[in-house]
């Protein structure tokens, strides 16, 4: 039984990992989060940490607002978290899996794969970008197996924070009729992220020493169809109110290409958008 080390482990595509690797009975998994009192940026936190076969790193620090207000903590603790894994593999001979973001920026093309060139437009972006770049020196310089994964728009149930899907999500829960967005144009390739733990568990036993793969959907949503969807199921409407965007290198869409993990991993995404946003609701009693 191989051991499994999951960094974030109480984060929101952590918790969904947990769940599906443990209804394998195919794994041991230890759980490392800074919630449970171990801070991956300092060394001496993980002395005491048993041998491993793999390190899933999913605790890096997200949303790109939040990366211009503080970039300096986003660069230090998602190059450190990262830094500090690779050097576990290292000593313990373990296989890296990395989850790593959308670094393409303003896509030349569409579909975009894993061949698109990268162009980090913000400072986490930029952040999740060094790390990559971590992890492919670790596997040059000492054969650390690794397997990099880009999921674009994760959503799902029980997320948090201040990103579209939950934030529509808690201003409904506050019996608000009125909520108001920004630009409703701009559209994202969604993927569950029931569907992206699929993926990693997936990556766990892949045969291969160095590789990245896109974790998506293939389908681009435009806030404004977002909004429509979730009307749409909600036993009472509401009324959403758009006005101007005034992020920093808004991007007009994404839309991802999951063939090649498709045709290596025998992956493909299974939850249906719509299907998704139903769940979200029904959990959340909308």
């Amino acid at each position: 039984m191989k051991t499994i080390i999951i960094s974030g482990s109480s984060g929101f595509i952590g918790k969904n990992l947990i769940n599906l690797i443990s209804q394998t009975n195919k794994y041991q998994i230890i759980t490392l989060d800074i919630n449970n009192g171990i801070d991956l940026t300092q060394n001496e936190q993980l002395l005491s940490l048993p041998s491993f076969d793999i390190f899933i790193h999913l605790a890096n620090l997200l949303y790109v607002p939040a990366s211009y207000q503080n970039p300096e903590v986003f660069y230090r603790v998602n190059y450190l978290t990262t830094l500090n894994a690779l050097e576990l593999c290292r000593k313990n001979n373990a296989k890296m899996i990395y989850i790593s973001s959308y670094l393409y920026g303003n896509p030349k093309y569409l579909p975009i794969d894993e061949n698109h060139p990268i162009n980090p437009t913000n400072p986490y972006a930029q952040s999740k970008y060094i790390c990559e770049k971590l992890c492919e020196g670790y596997y040059r310089d000492f054969k650390i197996k690794t397997i990099i994964l880009r999921p674009f728009n994760v959503y799902g149930i029980g997320q948090k924070g201040d990103l579209l899907i939950p934030e529509v999500i808690k201003q409904l829960k506050q019996g608000k009729n009125k909520i108001f967005l920004k630009d409703p144009y701009p559209r994202r390739d969604y993927i569950n992220v029931i569907d992206v733990a699929r993926a990693i568990i997936k990556a766990i036993d892949i045969n291969e020493d160095y590789a990245i793969y896109n974790v998506c959907s293939g389908i681009s949503y435009s806030v404004k169809e977002i909004t429509d969807i979730i009307n749409s199921k909600l036993k009472y409407p509401v009324q959403f109110i758009f006005s101007k965007s005034d992020r920093q290198h808004e991007i007009d869409e994404t839309r991802g290409s999951y063939s090649k993990i498709e045709k290596e991993l025998y992956w493909h995404p299974l939850v249906k958008f719509e299907d998704g946003i139903e769940a979200i609701l029904n959990k959340e009693n909308l």
